[in-house]
C-alpha cells in the first residue's frame, strides 16, 4: 500500500520529467525553485528517474543543472492532453497507410488508449479518419484539432453538420450566407489535406470538402441513416471525384502528343501518364485530366513543340488555348 510520502514523491517525479521534456537545459535551483523543494532533492530525484531508465546527464556551468537525453531503450513517456490526441491522430493514420506498420499502429494506440484519463479517451475514441494518400512535400494548410474531433464526433453520432465554408473564389454575393447541411461519412486524408466526404440533402448528391475552410456550427442537426458510398471505397470514389468522373478512376478525357524534349525531362512531370522515349529529344506523352482546355494548357507548359496526335478534341483545345492567348497580347488603344 502506497504511502502519503511515496504519492508526492510520484507526483513531484512527473512533474519533474515533465519540465525535463519541455525546455532542453533546466538549471537545478530553478527545477527546485518550480517544484518547490530543495536542490539535494531535485538530485535525489533524477536518480530516481536513471534508474527508471531516463538519461538524465548533468550540465556543467555556472549555475549547474540537467538535461533529458536519448537513452537505449524507451522509458516511459509523458504526454500532455494536446500531445495525447496528436498522436491518437498520427497513429490512427498511420494505421491506415499501407506503409506494413498498421499493426505496430494499432498496438501503440491501444497502449496509450488504456492508460488516458475518461476526457480523452472519449474524444480519441471519437476520431474516425481514413488515410488515402501520403502527403505531398510543401506547406499544407492547417486543421484546428477540435475541428478534427466535432467532425468525428459527428460521423460515429451520425448526426447531420452544419458549417461555414471559406470558397476560395470569393462570392460576388457579400450578404451573409447560411450555413451548409451536409450528412457526414468520412474524414479523409489525401497529399496532406483533410477533406469530408459526406451527403448533401438539398443536393441530393454527394460532396466533398475541405475541414480547414470549414467553420462549425453547434449544435448539429438531426441523426440520419448512413449511405453507402458510390463503390463502397473512399480510395476509388476520392479518385474518381478528383478527376472529374463520378464512378471512375479514370479521367474523361485523354490525349497522345509528341513532345521535343528528351524522356527524362517529361516523366517527372507526368503524374500518372504514360511516357515513350522516341529519342534524345523527343518523347510520346499519354496522358489525361478533367476537361480538353485543362489538358491542352497542362501540355503547353512543357515549353517545347507538341505534335498532337489525338483526339481531335484536344487540337481543338489547342486551337482555342491559341485564339484566348492572342486575345490576351493585345494591347488597348
Amino acid at each position: 500500500m502506497p504511502t502519503a510520502s511515496s504519492t508526492v514523491t510520484s507526483r513531484r517525479l512527473l512533474s519533474l520529467l515533465s519540465l525535463l521534456q519541455v525546455r532542453r537545459d533546466w538549471p537545478g535551483g530553478v527545477l527546485a525553485e518550480r517544484l518547490g523543494v530543495s536542490e539535494r532533492t531535485v538530485r535525489r530525484d533524477v536518480e530516481r528517474l536513471r534508474e527508471l531508465g531516463y538519461l538524465v546527464r548533468a550540465v556543467k556551468g555556472p549555475e549547474g543543472g540537467y538535461r533529458l537525453e536519448a537513452g537505449i531503450e524507451l522509458p516511459p513517456l509523458l504526454f500532455d492532453d494536446e500531445q495525447a490526441v496528436a498522436l491518437a491522430v498520427a497513429l490512427r493514420i498511420a494505421a491506415g497507410t499501407g506503409a506494413g506498420i498498421e499493426e505496430a499502429a494499432a498496438r501503440a494506440l491501444t497502449t496509450v488508449r488504456q492508460v488516458l484519463p475518461s476526457r480523452l479517451r472519449r474524444r480519441i475514441d471519437m476520431l474516425e479518419i481514413t488515410a488515402v494518400e501520403a502527403a505531398a512535400h510543401g506547406d499544407d494548410p492547417q486543421v484546428d484539432t477540435h475541428v478534427l474531433l466535432a467532425l468525428s464526433a459527428a460521423i460515429r453520432s451520425r448526426e447531420e453538420l452544419r458549417f461555414d465554408y471559406r470558397s476560395p473564389i470569393p462570392p460576388h454575393d457579400t450578404d451573409p450566407q447560411p450555413p451548409r447541411r451536409v450528412q457526414p461519412h468520412h474524414l479523409v486524408v489525401r497529399g496532406g489535406r483533410w477533406y469530408l466526404i459526406g451527403w448533401n440533402p438539398q443536393r441530393s448528391d454527394w460532396r466533398i470538402y475541405r475541414a480547414d475552410r470549414m467553420t462549425i456550427r453547434i449544435p448539429n442537426g438531426p441523426r440520419f441513416t448512413p449511405r453507402q458510398l458510390p463503390g463502397d471505397n473512399i480510395a476509388t470514389f476520392l479518385s474518381a471525384r478528383f478527376k472529374g468522373s463520378e464512378s471512375t478512376t479514370t479521367w474523361p478525357c485523354h490525349g497522345e502528343v509528341i513532345l521535343d524534349l528528351p524522356a527524362t525531362r517529361v516523366a517527372p512531370f507526368a503524374a500518372d501518364g504514360i511516357v515513350e522515349e522516341l529519342g534524345p529529344t523527343r518523347t510520346r506523352l499519354l496522358t489525361g485530366s478533367w476537361s480538353w482546355a485543362a489538358l491542352a494548357a497542362t501540355l503547353a507548359r512543357f515549353d517545347a513543340e507538341i505534335e498532337v496526335i489525338g483526339p481531335d478534341p484536344l487540337r481543338d483545345a489547342f486551337a482555342e488555348l491559341s485564339r484566348r492567348a492572342a486575345r490576351a497580347t493585345r494591347t488597348k488603344a
